[in-house]
């Protein structure tokens, strides 16, 4: 059985007020109050957008994903990520009961983390 994956565009008109604060440097809240308020009317949600509000009052709310990566090595505290955003990453998660070894730790994880730049080719 074939299953079709097309996603459904709902779009639904919300008639009500914009209430807009400002402080002097920038916009700092933004608020829509329908005229009709019913639960249900739309679905709750909450992400990461960009929102435009224009000079005749117009806004407009774009939700964009949040562009994650897997790590591209994975040690036990250390962790190497090339991320989209045109950076690559080098995290250390160390417990505060290890903070005493962590010189060891940092060396031990950076110097894994070099043997797999060298095994990958991005380094000599």
């Amino acid at each position: 059985m074939k299953t079709n994956n097309k996603k459904v565009n709902k779009t639904t008109t919300v008639n009500g007020t914009m209430a807009v604060t400002k402080s002097e440097l920038e916009m700092d809240y933004v608020q829509f109050l329908p005229d009709n308020p019913s639960v249900g009317q739309v679905e709750a949600f909450r992400g990461r957008g960009l929102g435009q509000l224009l000079n005749n009052g117009s806004f407009e709310f774009t939700r964009t994903k949040r562009l994650r990566r897997k790590p591209e090595y994975q040690g036990y505290y250390a962790s190497l990520s090339f991320c989209a955003d045109g950076f690559d990453r080098v995290t250390f998660v160390v417990p505060n009961e290890l903070r005493s070894k962590l010189p060891t730790i940092l060396r031990k994880g950076i110097y894994r983390i070099i043997l797999h730049l060298i095994k990958k080719g991005f380094a000599k």
